[in-house]
């Protein structure tokens, strides 16, 4: 068990630095190649952010562990949501652009009833997978096209002006692209091999383990990019990758889990996971509409509601784990 522990928490360190080291070789190769910085910053950096998740789904659907692929994706979404963005609107307001308010989050929020629906008969097939990367191959070329068009956000601007900032040589960002994509892989590996491990251990699923614990680890790139946010007192700069995270991890990381193995997706999962998903999702539109108030502002009080649901669901899973540690004899840690 100690072993198991010790390679989730290297794992997950390992996980969120050569995901760091992945996106700034990327970007820069990407630049030296002569991308815009529009599509550095949609492809290049928006992949790189839920690379995380990516690497760790496909690994655990790969070893036959889907539950944890699905559980590390809707996880992932809800403590963006409540946590994360709870936790910056509580430090202070969030404006929220009307690009987000009006074309990102109903995306998003059409996206969650795309994957509740695919969850009511049980299972999620491969075809269901496939279906979840189509629609995501046609978001992300519509993103950019209304990007070129200059229809979108300056997604591109930030990026460019830290590449300006910060050059880095060709070769020096090629090693760092492929130490970042190899280091990737194998802190992934050892985040699943201890996670399946300790839920066996436990008595519990990998789906809570995915939900809980991987996570909040896969979601650390974003909780750094939220407290960055406050420290140079650009708020408003969080929501746009929270909004892509979702996105991306309930079609491209669910999906590409599914399309590699298909799986049960029992009724709890729908009931309770994919609930508090679609709510927060639904409440974050809400609140930026202004339906509590001030229009396009989410409050502190909004983000305390957000954090509330988020300690309040975490409670109940781990309230969930201490109950099947009990039950199968395992000391409650």
């Amino acid at each position: 068990m100690l072993l198991a522990l010790l390679a989730i928490v290297a794992g997950l360190v390992l996980l969120v630095w050569s995901a760091d080291r992945f996106v700034d070789g990327a970007a820069a190769t990407a630049a030296h190649l002569g991308m815009s910085p529009l599509l550095i910053g949609m492809v290049v950096i928006g992949f790189g952010t839920s690379a995380p998740e990516l690497a760790v789904s496909a690994i655990a659907a790969t070893d036959g562990n889907p539950g944890l692929a699905l559980g590390n994706a809707y996880g992932s979404n809800i403590t963006n949501i409540a946590l994360i963005v709870g936790l910056v609107a509580l430090v202070s307001p969030i404006q929220v652009h009307s690009q987000i308010l009006h074309k990102e989050l109903p995306i998003l929020i059409g996206i969650t009833l795309l994957a509740g629906w695919q969850l009511l008969d049980g299972n999620l097939s491969r075809l269901d997978g496939w279906i979840l990367l189509a629609v995501f191959a046609v978001v992300m070329g519509w993103s950019i096209v209304q990007g070129i068009r200059g229809k979108g956000d300056a997604l591109g601007g930030e990026t460019e002006s830290e590449l300006a900032a910060h050059p880095m040589p060709l070769n020096r960002a090629l090693v760092w692209l492929v130490v970042g994509l190899v280091l990737l892989l194998v802190s992934s590996r050892m985040l699943v091999w201890g996670a399946v491990y300790v839920a066996q251990a436990l008595g519990v699923s990998d789906l809570i383990i995915g939900l809980t614990i991987v996570a909040i680890g896969t979601s650390l790139p974003e909780l750094a990019a939220g407290i960055a946010s406050v420290r140079k007192n650009e708020h408003d700069l969080i929501l746009g990758n929270i909004i892509g995270s979702g996105i991306f991890n309930t079609l491209a990381v669910v999906g590409m889990a599914a399309a590699i193995e298909p799986m049960a997706a029992e009724s709890t999962i729908l009931y309770r996971d994919w609930s508090v998903m679609a709510a927060v999702t639904l409440g974050l539109f809400l609140m930026a509409f202004g339906l509590f108030g001030a229009k396009r502002l989410i409050r502190r009080w909004e983000g305390a509601v957000l954090m509330a649901v988020y300690i309040g669901y975490t409670g109940y899973l781990a309230s969930t784990v201490i109950s099947a540690a009990r039950a199968s004899g395992v000391p409650a840690l």
